[in-house]
């Protein structure tokens, strides 16, 4: 498995990342599934789901994976406090991490994501923030990796 986020990609190299390393399935773990500026507009879920399908690349949305409005906020508030935008932050605040997890990813059956893994291939989690590290996808990936020996690449804009 790989993840993904969206800044620092235009569309087509986006895909390309994706080809590259054979995705065939991602797994989108936003709540929000729009991205602010026109830059990004590609990875609206209505584009970014009809470019996926175009590279034949299936698409699955986890709802259930994604921070909360209150736990964004959380994290902002921490963003702000250091003094650092969304789109440079390099790590998560460590309340954050441990509502999320509590929250969460405590709560979540990743066996679901397991089970729905692509037999070629490989799979990708998705949300917006370039760093893994800055977003709660690296969270999941941990997880996997160790309830699940799920074995992770981050992926990052070239």
């Amino acid at each position: 498995m790989v993840t993904i986020g969206v800044y620092g990609f235009d569309g087509g190299s986006f895909l390309q990342r994706l080809r590259d390393a054979d995705v065939r399935l991602l797994f989108d773990v936003r709540q929000r599934r729009g991205v602010r500026g026109s830059e990004y507009a590609w990875a609206n879920s209505r584009r970014l789901q009809a470019a996926l399908a175009h590279a034949g690349i299936a698409y699955e949305h986890h709802p259930e994976l994604a921070p909360t409005t209150e736990l964004r906020w959380l994290q902002y508030a921490e963003d702000d406090r250091r003094g650092v935008g969304k789109r440079s932050r390099r790590e998560l605040a460590a309340e954050y991490t441990r509502r999320y997890t509590s929250e969460i990813l405590d709560r979540a059956d990743l066996a679901v994501l397991v089970s729905a893994l692509p037999s070629r291939g490989t799979a990708a989690l998705l949300c917006v923030e370039r760093d893994p590290e800055a977003c709660h996808r690296s969270l999941i990936a941990q997880r996997l990796t160790d309830q699940h020996q799920v074995m992770i690449e981050h992926l990052r804009p070239l």
